[in-house]
């Protein structure tokens, strides 16, 4: 108890502070940027990434980065993704990755015809090295978080400190998030996403950030609060947090968040024996008490407004046309794409430009597996079989890691309504792939297969 006091609380306070003293004094994000990579570069030189340190300073690098980029702390949109890559090569080069994980290199080349038709394109005056960028470097992000961790040996008590650092900064962004914008009432007005409420940057990158919290938090609550005071805590957290996400009004990150709490519920009720699941009972209650508490609240705080919106309703009641928020469009135009390209697609990074004629505006892609289909055509087909099956094929002989259909739905969710627009995704994408032992292995934490 005295360890959690002057660690886990210690470090959430700090947190917490961080997010006043941003909005205080916004320069201080920058330096806070700055700051994360250097400190984490000198923790992986003087440990030599003997117990997997890089992952440890790269999960807090996607936990801060919609904070970063909210409060423009990020020297560029990417600049959280190349951090990201940086560590996973630096730590292969201090510990090796598993040959079996060649096969996501397959997924790099399998981008590279795209690229070259995207170079050899001179119809449209655009910037071929920032689409590049912006549409390549999430998959990238993926393929050297996913080569790092492939069937890497890991514990789970270790895993659970790798979400544990996501969550400390989506903290962070909570608390500014609420000295930004502490009455709600006053700023919803309608059913649509509102920036107000998302501290002034996308509310669909927050919510899908909030969303992971949401998940972060409710682990921690249910698995490793072992006091009342741990119970308060995390169950304070995990009601702040949620209550944050749903009023962004976005319904993306919220929604996957409940399908991850699902999924772990499932898992951890199937495994547990007689004893176990008669505690669980509790355990359902719990969560749907505090699932009503927090929605009837945010209900009310919204003047019945997120009822609505969830109900893909406008502020009148009349139902939309549309559920996805326009995406429907978006989607349909780019497998119009690919149905007319069907081999090499029409380049990495084009189909936005391509989509002018079909929607009459440049509309970037929000779904990472039509993109992947319209851009790179039957590679991109490929590559997304690989993204698939690879997982579930490791996951037969890795039972133990319980979080697994959780950050598969994550990933594969947030890839539909959000693309690769942060890091979350990859990364978390990546979790999927460690090999998660409950006991302590024989082979040190950081080994591979």
């Amino acid at each position: 108890m005295k360890s959690f006091k002057l660690s886990y609380v210690y470090l959430l306070v700090i947190h917490a502070l961080i997010g006043l003293a941003v909005f205080a004094v916004p320069f201080l994000s920058k330096i806070y940027a700055l700051i994360i990579p250097l400190v984490g570069l000198l923790l992986v030189f003087r440990t030599k990434n003997k117990n997997n340190e890089v992952l440890f300073v790269a999960a807090y690098l996607v936990g801060v980065e919609v904070f970063l980029r909210m409060t423009g702390g990020n020297f560029n949109n990417e600049y959280v993704k190349f951090n990201v890559i940086f560590f996973m090569f630096l730590g292969m080069v201090y510990s090796n990755f598993s040959r079996n994980g060649i096969i996501y290199l397959l997924l790099l080349l399998l981008l590279i015809p795209a690229i070259l038709v995207t170079t050899n394109n001179l119809d449209f005056n655009f910037d071929i090295r920032k689409a590049l960028v912006f549409n390549l470097s999430g998959p990238v992000c993926l393929v050297f978080s996913a080569l790092y961790m492939f069937k890497r040996r890991i514990l789970f008590s270790d895993l659970q400190r790798i979400l544990n650092i996501i969550g400390m900064p989506i903290v962070t962004t909570t608390i500014y998030l609420f000295v930004y914008n502490p009455s709600v009432k006053d700023v919803v007005t309608g059913t649509q996403s509102n920036f107000e409420t998302s501290g002034g940057f996308g509310p669909n990158q927050v919510s899908t950030i909030l969303g992971l919290g949401i998940f972060i938090f409710f682990t921690q609550l249910i698995l490793f609060s072992k006091s009342k005071f741990e119970m308060f805590i995390n169950g304070s957290l995990l009601l702040f947090i949620s209550y944050r996400g749903i009023v962004t009004f976005s319904r993306g990150g919220v929604m996957t968040a409940v399908v991850m709490v699902v999924f772990l519920l499932f898992l951890l009720y199937y495994f547990s024996n007689d004893k176990g699941k008669a505690k669980f009972t509790w355990v359902f209650i719990l969560t749907a008490l505090m699932a009503i508490g927090i929605w009837t609240y945010s209900s009310l705080q919204t003047s019945g407004l997120i009822n609505k919106r969830y109900a893909n309703q406008d502020q009148l009641g009349r139902v939309k046309k549309d559920r996805l928020g326009g995406r429907e469009e978006i989607m349909d135009a780019e497998i119009k794409l690919f149905l007319d390209n069907p081999i090499l697609g029409v380049g990495a990074g084009l189909s936005k430009y391509k989509r002018i004629e079909e929607l009459g505006e440049e509309v970037a892609s929000h779904n990472e597996i039509t993109r992947m289909l319209c851009e790179h055509g039957l590679f991109g087909i490929f590559g997304l079989l690989i993204l698939f099956i690879t997982p579930v094929v490791l996951y037969i002989n890795n039972k133990q890691h319980l979080y697994f259909f959780s950050f598969y739905v994550f990933w594969l969710l947030t890839i539909n309504h959000a693309a690769m627009r942060i890091a979350a995704p990859a990364f978390v994408y990546a979790l999927t792939l460690l090999s998660v032992q409950v006991k302590i292995p024989e082979k040190a934490e950081n080994s591979v297969d």
